[in-house]
């Protein structure tokens, strides 16, 4: 069976910056004149095309795109315009393959039904939208900028212009929230009637604005067991819905699947362009610049914008393997694990906590909740 083959397009621009984020994003005022979406498009089309040469002249065979996933940042500040052009580059350089997943992050307050419209005409097939959280004062901890009903009201003109596969993305565990938050979130989002849902636990990020809050005092840190509570809560509402989870973190319905990030999970290749996009071919894992007005100058002197290259060994594929494959409802080959781990899985099996489906060992509903603690130390017994 082939690798699966995707395009990861980073978009840098924010009109502003999220007190939780830590995303590679950049406001108007933090650019100035160095960078603009104009001067971003212009350097991603000659990017792609030095990315699809570079990759035949390493000895890479041709590939069409099976996924394409724009992501950012705010790529909906580029208008489906701006967009329809990006893809466009995807299309000219390595292909589309037919059928292919063509995906789009989007602010719910930077678009309309004439913006899904555009997107549907020019090749998209999903929409991704930032919710988080319907609860306004949730939403004032996180500093996200957006009209509690806007992304309710911004899934429905997906859904109204044609698109079948739309996903919400949530987060669960802010300062300040509640049970009943998370449920009104919950509501709205099975209103929105979406085939996909995200849920993240909250992550306070080293150098972000929360941080310096929470380091201050002024925001207590998200509490572990909070988060478990939370996270039940949300898979119950969603499997009574019609949603089944298939990643830790993302749940669909029949069909909805977001298979780009499957390609990650699976251990797949992808390209990344943009600025500070990260991407991973074969045994090289490398990483671009990730100011917007290098990147552009480095393209405008005829060089991939690439600052990091890792060369990855067989040791480096297990780790990632195992680490995300066993994030999957159907997890991986029991064959995969080392012997060294074996008492160490007959005990999270005797405890509930993984089990055999077939020749697969996967997490059970159970498992999902110390899935990370689990596999490090599934790792770490591999090695002793």
């Amino acid at each position: 069976m082939a690798t699966p083959f995707g395009v990861y397009l980073h978009v840098p621009f924010c009109t502003t910056r999220c007190g939780y984020c830590d995303f590679n994003t950049y406001t108007a005022g933090e650019l100035g004149s160095s960078a603009s979406p104009e001067s971003y498009l212009d350097a991603l089309e000659r990017e792609l095309e030095m990315a699809a040469a570079k990759m035949a002249a390493d000895g890479h065979p041709p590939r069409s795109a099976d996924t394409v996933f724009i992501g950012g940042g705010t790529p909906s500040l580029l208008g489906a315009q701006g967009l329809n052009r990006a893809l466009a580059a995807v299309r000219n350089s390595f292909g589309l393959s037919a059928g292919a997943e063509v995906t789009t992050e989007s602010n719910p307050e930077s678009t309309s039904p004439e913006f899904f419209a555009g997107l549907l005409e020019g090749g998209f097939t999903r929409i991704s939208l930032g919710m988080q959280s319907s609860a306004p004062h949730v939403l004032q901890v996180l500093e996200r900028r957006h009209t509690p009903g806007r992304p309710v009201a911004a899934a429905k003109e997906a859904r109204r212009a044609g698109f079948a596969h739309v996903n919400l993305d949530m987060i669960y565990g802010t300062p300040t929230e509640t049970d009943d938050d998370v449920r009104a979130t919950l509501d709205a989002v099975i209103e929105a009637d979406v085939d996909h849902v995200s849920a993240y636990s909250l992550i306070v990020e080293d150098g972000t604005a929360m941080a310096r809050k929470v380091r201050r005092g002024e925001l207590p840190a998200p509490d572990e067991d909070v988060l478990a509570d939370r996270y039940q809560l949300i898979d119950d509402r969603l499997r009574a819905d019609g949603f089944e989870w298939y990643e830790v973190s993302n749940w669909a319905k029949p069909g909805g699947e977001c298979q780009h990030n499957r390609i990650y999970w699976v251990d797949g290749d992808w390209w990344g362009a943009g600025p500070g996009a990260h991407s991973h071919i074969g045994d090289s894992r490398f990483h671009n610049v990730k100011h917007p007005a290098s990147y552009a100058e480095q393209i405008a002197g005829g060089q991939l914008p690439i600052k990091g290259t890792e060369a990855l060994n067989a040791e480096d594929h297990h780790t990632e393997q195992i680490m995300l494959g066993m994030r999957l409802r159907e997890g991986v080959p029991r064959s995969w694990f080392r012997p060294g781990a074996d008492s160490v899985i007959t005990d999270f099996i005797d405890r509930g906590l993984l089990q055999l489906l077939g020749d697969h060992l996967a997490l059970t509903e159970k498992g999902r909740l110390l899935a990370d603690g689990m596999i490090t130390d599934i790792l770490v017994a591999e090695e002793s």
